[in-house]
């Protein structure tokens, strides 16, 4: 059996990459999948804690986390096609100009 602090070592490493991820990169689609990396990571936490105390209430968080990240990506992707449709570029850099 792996040892919890393992799997929370991995959770935060995916988590710091998030992170640099979100604020180092200009790209939206970039910036998604490193939301998308650190709420892996939290669910990762999640089913290390439920493992560890033979709970299942871990698993159901996971559930939840994951219908707010489809739907993030669902809301997420088609802003990103409305702006590239407008500007033809999707730097998160020109997304102040489309104020009216």
């Amino acid at each position: 059996m792996v040892p919890v602090e393992y799997y929370l070592g991995l959770s935060i490493v995916l988590f710091s990459l998030g992170a640099l991820g979100v604020l180092i990169r200009r790209n939206a689609i970039i910036i998604f999948m490193s939301v998308e990396l650190m709420l892996n990571s939290a669910n990762l936490t999640f089913v290390a804690f439920a493992n560890q105390y033979q709970l299942i209430s871990g698993q159901i968080f996971v559930f939840f986390v994951m219908a707010v990240a489809a739907a993030e990506v669902a809301v997420g992707l088609a802003l990103i096609v409305a702006i590239f449709q407008t500007k033809q570029s999707i730097d998160v850099d020109q997304i102040n100009l489309l104020k009216g």
